[in-house]
Parts: structure tokens; C-alpha cells; sequence
């Protein structure tokens, strides 16, 4: 399930013709600024470069107060998700929900934290409260479009007995649809292929996005993915393109350049620098390609190379990073079963 984060809105700084009275208050209580307003914006910049364990110590410390925001916790909670400490990312987000229980991101981000525990604990209980919470999201800002694609998502894969419904699926994909063309052509395409089970028609879809040229630059990374599990090349190519053709300078063009040229076996060395590119210059973050599949794309490679020891050592990277790899577990067992 592939998860993109909804940006988060600054705060505003207003003067009103009372300043005089307002500097007679505590500087913070009159210009309606949060006392933790600068420990989250420092906790921000560590979170956005990827340093998540400094963004939890600088948030940790401005809630050892006992008076902290909403958003303390809210941010919290996304750092230890972040992290896969599925435990705290949960026992945050629940504390910003229960500080702010009209914020449709927090319940969003509260439902993804649920999933994740679901999934660790493969727990019924837990899944229930994920649909629960991407609902209330919705509710609370019908216009949260990536609230309706996780709670389509969810509807989706679920089993009937946790919440899972195609047609409820399909609701939001209308909903979207109606809000935003290109968004509903995504939530489309989504449907299509995994509901349905149909790609063509889902590439279909795929390509109306890529003729629409969009400037989010998601739009075309979430088609790049659903030509990645196709195995087309040709078409990832020409996503690519049309990507860099919008930002020449997005870090997630390396990746994906990287992953096709494993896929056609054409230039490895260029690929390779490609991944390892990818690797050294980005954060190891939840909405975009993970660090584990570029691991795992690099073992793909060597092993195209006949280098069994290289391939085995980036499968094993892998699963340090992501023990829930599968095709990176596979392939390195299949590599123990074949060697000399």
C-alpha cells in the first residue's frame, strides 16, 4: 500500500490593533503562538532530512512539560511511524487525536499508525480501527483526498470482515474523481488493478494521468510503480521522462531510472549509480520508493552480473531495513540453495 504524506499547514502570525494590550500578556499566549510552536519547527527540518531520532528527542523534551500541543504529538507519532515503532507511533497519534479530535490529519495518520500495528500483529481488532479512523478523516474534510485514497485503499484489501467493500471502494473513487480529474484517474487506476484485477485497464487509466501533465510530481511516481510491477520498461521510460520533464532535480527520478535499467538489462553500471545515488541521497521515508527496495533492486542487479556475494550482501541490507521483504528473503534463500 503505497502511502503519500498530506502537507501540513503552517501557522500564521497576525497583529491586531490591540498590540498594546497584547504586550502586556506572555508573548506567546498573545499572538496565539503554541510555547512548542519552535521545538516543532526544529523537529520539523530533523524529520524532513530524515533525522527522526533527533525530531523524537527535540519533541520528547517539549512534552516533558505536560502542556504540549496536539501537534507535538501529532509529530511524534509520525516520527516513531517513521522509525517502524509501531507501539509509540500509535500511543502518539492517539494522544494528538485526543487533544485535537476535529483534525482530519490526525486521524488519517492515527488509522495508518493502526495499520501498521494490524499488520505486525495480524490483528482483526486493529484493522477495524484503521477503516474507523481514514472514515472519520474523511468526515471531518471531505476535500482530504489522500484520507479518501487510504480509506479506498483499505476497503480495497480488506476482508468483508474488517471493513472490506469494493463498492465503498468505489465510492471514494467517485468522490476523488469528482474533486480532482487526475486524483480520480489515479484512485482509478488503483481500483482497477487491484480490486478488479484488470492492468489494462488500469494502464489505461495510467496513461490519461501522464497525458494530462500534471505538476504533482506524485502523479507520475505512483504510474512509474504500476509499470515497475508490470515489468514494461518502455512505458517506465516514458514516465520518467515526462516526470523529469516537470523536476529534473526530484531524487526519486534515480531510483526509478536505476530499476529500469535492471529491468532491461541494458547499461547495469549506469543503473547501479543510479540506486546507489538514490540511497545516499535521500531519508528513508514512508511515501517514497524504500530504502529496502532499492536494496533489493541492487541485489536484482548483481545477481544479473553473476556477483552471488554482492547480491546477497545488498539482500541482506534489505531485511535489516525491512524484515517484512519477501522478494529480498526469497532471493537471498535461493541464492544459499544454489551456491557452490
Amino acid at each position: 500500500m503505497n502511502l503519500l504524506l498530506t502537507r501540513f499547514g503552517e501557522r500564521r502570525i497576525v497583529l491586531t490593533l490591540v498590540l498594546g494590550i497584547a504586550l502586556a500578556l506572555p508573548l506567546c499566549s498573545s499572538w496565539g503562538i503554541p510555547p512548542d510552536s519552535g521545538a516543532v519547527a526544529s523537529a520539523r527540518q530533523d524529520f524532513n532530512a530524515g533525522n527522526y531520532a533527533g525530531a523524537i528527542k527535540t519533541l520528547e523534551s517539549a512534552a516533558s512539560g505536560g502542556s504540549a500541543s496536539a501537534e507535538v504529538y501529532y509529530w511524534l507519532g509520525r516520527s516513531y511511524y517513521e522509525m517502524h515503532d509501531v507501539d509509540d507511533a500509535v500511543k502518539n497519534a492517539e494522544k494528538s487525536v485526543s487533544m485535537d479530535p476535529k483534525n482530519s490529519l490526525y486521524h488519517q495518520w492515527l488509522g495508518r499508525a493502526y495499520g501498521a500495528k494490524a499488520d505486525r500483529d495480524h490483528s482483526f481488532f486493529q484493522a477495524r480501527k484503521v477503516k474507523k479512523e481514514f472514515e472519520q478523516a474523511v468526515q471531518l474534510d471531505p476535500s482530504n483526498l489522500q484520507a479518501r485514497r487510504d480509506l479506498e485503499q483499505f476497503t480495497m484489501d480488506a476482508p468483508g470482515i474488517v471493513g472490506g467493500s469494493k463498492d465503498e471502494a468505489m465510492t471514494q473513487v467517485n468522490a476523488i474523481a469528482a474533486a480532482d480529474p487526475v486524483q480520480g484517474d489515479l484512485a482509478r487506476a488503483a481500483y482497477d488493478a487491484d480490486a478488479l484485477k484488470k492492468p489494462d485497464q488500469a494502464e489505461a487509466e495510467y496513461k490519461q494521468v501522464l497525458d494530462a501533465k500534471p505538476r504533482n510530481m506524485d502523479a507520475y511516481f505512483e504510474a512509474a510503480d504500476f509499470y515497475v510491477g508490470q515489468k514494461k520498461t518502455a512505458d517506465l521510460q516514458n514516465a520518467i521522462q515526462a516526470a523529469a520533464a516537470v523536476n529534473p532535480s526530484d531524487p526519486r527520478l534515480a531510483f526509478f531510472r536505476g530499476v529500469a535499467g535492471v529491468l532491461s538489462g541494458g547499461d547495469l553500471g549506469s543503473a547501479e549509480q543510479e540506486l546507489k545515488s538514490y540511497l545516499a541521497s535521500t531519508p528513508d521515508r514512508s511515501d517514497w520508493p524504500s530504502h529496502a527496495g532499492a536494496r533489493t533492486w541492487l541485489g536484482k542487479l548483481y545477481e544479473a552480473q553473476g556477483k552471488r556475494a554482492d547480491a546477497a550482501e545488498q539482500y541482506r541490507a534489505a531485511l535489516q531495513l525491512d524484515s517484512q521483504d519477501k522478494e529480498a528473503r526469497t532471493r537471498l534463500q535461493n541464492l544459499g540453495k544454489t551456491s557452490p
